[in-house]
């Protein structure tokens, strides 16, 4: 499917994956006259995107990352107990940047509706193997990046698709809540257009800051990040920057023969690149901007305690 299509589809507050009923702590500030019109509004959802939004648009975009990637020496992590071990690591990732429970609870209830719902519209290994990996339901940012690359998106839309969604919950939500008039509030939401592709650069760029100067990317996506993950795996380049169909076939086949005749040194040899696949992974998690918005905490806990709720978080 084309990637631009599959971001509208997933940014969509009509997909059945319960966006619609999350208000992303604006009930909770509404409640506590936080938010009492478009000006507190306009305030709340920039500082919205500029914690929680970056950091689940970095995730998304890790976890694109994650769902897209492919080595010519072995299975895609997404259909392998490595990507299992991956997936997870980097759902602990999320869980680390979510200081609050009621934000955790309510992040993995939205994951787990959109996985159900990606997995039927998109269906593919790195999917399932997620929902293997986090029964309960992932983060919602990690299973929105693993759909977006099942659905043909590049991490940058990804990023894209979850900084959109961490302002439009709570716009719309405000609309509901405090009647105010829509068009109003959408304009807040087209003065936060270039603040969004922002976020959106702004969270790929955290990826690849784990990666040498000389060695980065024109722009977080599929091609340069394989690249990178993989220098010492592929085989002999050509001028695509592809093997063709029979050098790949080619490489296979000596992987095969290799290890029939020499059992142990594979077992070594696949340890090690296990090693290096994993530590090359969490390198590049490690720069993922960490969780600052504690006053988002605080109304999530508070929105947890009220009798009263229209919405989830």
């Amino acid at each position: 499917m084309n990637g631009d299509a599959a971001l509208l589809l997933l940014a969509d507050s009509r997909l059945p994956a319960g966006g619609h009923a999350h208000s992303g702590g604006v009930e909770e500030a509404v409640r506590r006259g936080s938010v009492t019109g478009a000006g507190d509004l306009a305030r709340f959802l920039r500082g919205r995107l500029a914690t929680a939004g970056l950091v689940t648009a970095a995730l998304a975009a890790a976890a694109c990352e994650l769902a897209a990637a492919r080595d010519p020496g072995a299975p895609p992590p997404g259909d392998t107990a490595d990507g299992v071990s991956l997936w997870r690591r980097l759902d602990a990732e999320a869980d680390a940047r979510t200081a609050s429970p009621a934000q955790r609870e309510a992040a993995r209830l939205q994951g787990r509706l959109l996985l159900r719902t990606a997995r039927r519209m998109w269906p593919s290994a790195a999917l399932d193997t997620l929902a293997r990996a986090v029964p309960d339901g992932p983060h919602h940012p990690v299973a929105l990046g693993a759909a977006a690359a099942s659905a043909g998106c590049a991490p940058r839309q990804a990023a894209l698709a979850a900084a959109y969604t961490s302002v439009t919950g709570p716009a719309t939500a405000a609309v509901r809540l405090l009647g105010l008039d829509p068009v109003t509030v959408h304009r807040l939401l087209a003065d936060l257009a270039t603040a969004l592709d922002d976020t959106a650069r702004a969270a790929c760029a955290s990826l690849d800051d784990a990666i040498p100067e000389d060695d980065e990317p024109e722009e977080c996506g599929h091609q340069g990040h394989q690249t990178r993950l993989h220098q010492g795996h592929q085989p002999e380049r050509h001028p695509a920057g592809h093997a063709p169909a029979h050098a790949a076939g080619h490489v296979a086949e000596q992987a095969t023969e290799h290890a029939a005749g020499h059992p142990v040194e594979h077992a070594v040899e696949h340890a090690a690149w296990q090693a290096r696949w994993h530590a090359q992974w969490h390198a590049r998690w490690h720069a993922l901007p960490g969780h600052s918005a504690p006053a988002l905490d605080l109304l999530a806990e508070g929105h947890l305690t009220n009798p009263m709720k229209l919405f989830v978080s």
